[in-house]
């Protein structure tokens, strides 16, 4: 083609894209119109390249959003938790986000009509997961309730939990890992944080020290410590009806024979590197559970904190009171 009718052609082409003038040379065309804010002249390959650009950066940030998973919300999982052969049932209160959370473990008393789930609900709302089962031969549970199965269930518990495959399903931070226990519950929290050194710190409520009860008469008051006494103290309110494959009797000897390793007291060397919050009601645990505190102290724990409430075993008027000590502790004392 000529010279003249390609330059005619090129002007003709470009002329409808935009506006276009000769420098005598070669035939350019103004950007004016699509970048108002720019007052240069752009070569018709710039103008390519610079198109090319912003489509490819469209494409790949649309494939972003589009590939981006929202984070996960708070749900509530029923958990089927394998232990010495049996299967404890109980629920796990998972918090909002992907994690990892941090993550207590929630130990319920003798027999667990107090659950304690309210406690669970306010730390998933903080940004924890909360772990609360039942115990063998409890609640449904199969096989047969005692003491010592309920201590290896809580240390069940924690290996569940410290487990890499559990850890990444159900987001759990296994750094972050406390062990919060009412009444019975209590001791078992002690049990498996001794048990288990990964475990960060526990909340004592009312922790039963389940061993110096012969000597404490604390079940039997003015009667002679005797395993009759004892077992009847244990059937009273109707203990023993969630129970399965033991009796009254059955416990008070358990207690009787295995006084050193169900004493709270005695667990303390193993548990004193590590925060400890015991909290006491009026129900006479008290006395008991101060001599915890000072076990620990005397075994180097700097940092065990007492608070005490005027209620009932059952916290039933300090529930908020209690919900938010607890919280703060976490917020402080873990740190």
């Amino acid at each position: 083609m000529p010279h003249q009718q390609r330059s005619a052609y090129n002007f003709a082409t470009r002329s409808r894209l935009g506006r276009a003038h000769s420098d005598g040379q070669d035939t350019h065309w103004s950007l004016r119109t699509v970048l108002p804010c720019f007052t240069f002249i752009l070569p018709e390959m710039k103008l390519l390249r610079v198109f090319s650009l912003a489509v490819l950066f469209a494409v790949s940030l649309g494939a972003q959003t589009a590939n981006s998973k929202p984070d996960p919300p708070a749900s509530t999982v029923q958990m089927l938790l394998p232990s010495h052969g049996s299967t404890l049932l109980g629920i796990f209160y998972l918090a909002a986000g992907a994690g990892p959370h941090p993550t207590a473990i929630i130990l319920h008393g003798f027999p667990g009509f107090e659950q304690n789930l309210d406690i669970a609900q306010a730390l998933r709302a903080d940004g924890w997961n909360a772990l609360a089962m039942h115990y063998r031969g409890s609640w449904g549970v199969k096989g047969d309730f005692s003491f010592q199965h309920a201590a290896e269930d809580a240390d069940a518990e924690v290996r569940f939990l410290l487990d890499p495959a559990n850890a990444q399903k159900y987001h759990v931070d296994p750094r972050h890992i406390i062990l919060i226990g009412h009444s019975m519950g209590g001791f078992m929290a002690a049990s498996a944080a001794a048990h288990n050194p990964q475990i960060i710190g526990a909340v004592l409520i009312s922790a039963w020290n389940i061993g110096d009860d012969y000597d404490s008469h604390r079940h039997v008051g003015a009667k002679p410590p005797s395993i009759a006494n004892e077992a009847k103290s244990l059937e009273s309110d109707g203990n023993l009806v969630p129970l399965a494959g033991t009796t009254g009797e059955a416990l008070a000897k358990e207690i009787r024979d295995h006084k050193h390793d169900l004493n709270l007291n005695n667990l303390a060397p193993a548990i004193a590197s590590r925060p400890v919050f015991i909290i006491t009601a009026n129900e006479g645990l008290a006395p008991a559970d101060h001599a915890l505190a000072e076990a620990l102290r005397k075994a180097g724990d700097t940092h065990v904190t007492e608070r005490h409430w005027d209620t009932d075993h059952s916290y039933s008027d300090k529930r908020a009171e209690l919900i938010q000590a607890i919280l703060n502790w976490t917020q402080s004392d873990l740190r």
